[in-house]
């Protein structure tokens, strides 16, 4: 009888190894597509609110139009076509994945050209058209990336992708909500008091051109390999292929354990997403003026969250992604206590740097942690459709809760909010740890 050999025993890369990997084609590219990536957001919804009230919209009407960003939820639902449907002649030349993100940057560059020609205080509804095309085409673009960063490389280094991602994606949140309002500034006619379109024409306009970076990537980037997926024969089996076979594909790999799965994805961003919605209002409350908030919290605060992704990727990779998951989701609730404190001490400079160091630190290695792990969960056939379900999903139930947060603070004030919110983490700890005894059995 012939012996079984043991499988040989794993062997950790070195320090020097890991860090390398930030060093890499795929991780480097990563960085310039998170940046493409990152850029739309904030142009339909935060930088084109200010846009629009500068140019005396009225705020009724600016909140309806916050309902562009609905795209991003519902991605999923075009995600099957972004995952099997051909690009007539472009596929030929780029391929699928490289097809699909170049459409969509250029649906994103042209949708802010148009916002940039069309004058709200003139005709608003046309600057509506134009930022329809920037958040649907920006949503197509996660999609089709999501999918590319998915099969542009191994298990062992999608903690690093993720990581280079949300730099890319974080540093050109940066550039498209202060920098705009700074180029903006910038391109206003001196002497002239008031709302000026010429200066948001020029803000937008390069915008627009700052989407370039990504389409070089693009055409320079080789297309990743895929598995040959059998050519459909009629509308039905590609709709069976396209929508039926993803969702049944998962649920037939985990079996049992997809149910433990889809709730630890629902839950595992709620503390976070839940206390950010009050976070803006409490520096209201507390005193703090708006140079204090936007220096610590989104120039500040966004540098610490590149360090948390950073950190983050780098320990999914020396010691696996599961138990960073664990770290991310204890230091995400953890740090919420911080701004219970915070809100009885009031008025304090320092100790809000402290706070939004802690915050925003956690928030990143919990971020670049969960996507590897999604990025894992998905079969290479169905990554576009997967990993948009998947993304989808993490945000709905946290953002229903979240609507009754002024509510809760209104009741009960933020100490006990922030408090309330710290301990919805704590069922995901449990679902953590149960996710990793099943993936270990």
């Amino acid at each position: 009888m012939t012996p079984i050999s043991a499988a040989p025993p794993q062997i950790k890369p070195t320090w020097l190894q890991t860090f390398k990997v930030y060093l890499e084609p795929p991780t480097l590219r990563m960085l310039m597509l998170g940046f493409s990536a990152g850029l739309p957001l904030l142009l339909v919804l935060g930088t084109l609110s200010f846009w629009l009230r500068e140019a005396g919209v009225d705020r009724t009407t600016i909140g309806y139009l916050s309902w562009v960003g609905l795209a991003y939820a519902f991605k999923w639902v075009w995600a099957p076509l972004v995952d099997r449907m051909p690009i007539p002649v472009l596929t030929r030349w780029l391929g699928r994945r490289r097809s699909w993100l170049l459409l969509a940057q250029l649906a994103v560059a042209g949708g802010l050209i148009a916002m940039s020609f069309n004058d709200p205080q003139v005709a608003l509804q046309p600057v509506v058209w134009g930022a329809l095309a920037v958040a649907f085409g920006s949503a197509t673009q996660d999609i089709a990336l999501d999918a590319f960063r998915i099969e542009s490389a191994e298990t062992d280094r999608q903690a690093a992708l993720a990581a280079s991602y949300q730099t890319g994606y974080r540093l050109a949140m940066i550039w498209a909500g202060a920098g705009v309002l700074w180029l903006a500034a910038r391109a206003e006619v001196t002497g002239l008091a008031g709302y000026q379109h010429g200066a948001w024409q020029v803000a937008y306009l390069a915008m627009a051109a700052s989407m370039l970076p990504g389409m070089l990537t693009v055409l320079l980037s080789p297309e990743p390999v895929r598995l040959a997926m059998p050519a459909a024969k009629n509308a039905a089996q590609w709709l069976r292929g396209a929508l039926i076979e993803p969702f049944a594909d998962f649920l037939n790999r985990y079996g049992k354990q997809a149910l433990l799965i889809l709730s630890l994805i629902a839950l595992y961003r709620i503390s976070d997403v839940v206390m950010g919605i009050m976070a803006n209002p409490f520096y209201v409350d507390m005193g703090f003026t708006k140079d204090e908030v936007a220096g610590v919290t989104k120039v500040y605060g966004v540098i610490m969250t590149l360090v948390g992704a950073f950190v983050g990727g780098v320990l999914s990779m020396r010691f696996g992604v599961m138990r960073v998951l664990m770290l991310g989701a204890v230091l995400s609730a953890a740090t919420n206590l911080l701004f219970a404190g915070l809100s009885l001490r009031g008025h304090d400079v320092t100790a809000l740097i402290i706070v939004i160091s802690a915050d925003n630190l956690a928030s990143g290695i919990a971020s670049a942690a969960f996507i590897a792990y999604l990025s894992g969960l998905t079969n290479i056939n169905y990554s576009a459709t997967q990993y948009a379900i998947f993304s989808s999903m993490m945000l709905l139930l946290p953002k229903f809760l979240a609507g009754y947060s002024g509510r809760y603070v209104d009741a009960f004030g933020y100490s006990y909010f922030f408090v309330g919110t710290a301990l919805l983490g704590l069922p995901v700890l449990l679902l953590v740890w149960m996710a990793s005894r099943a993936r270990q059995a």
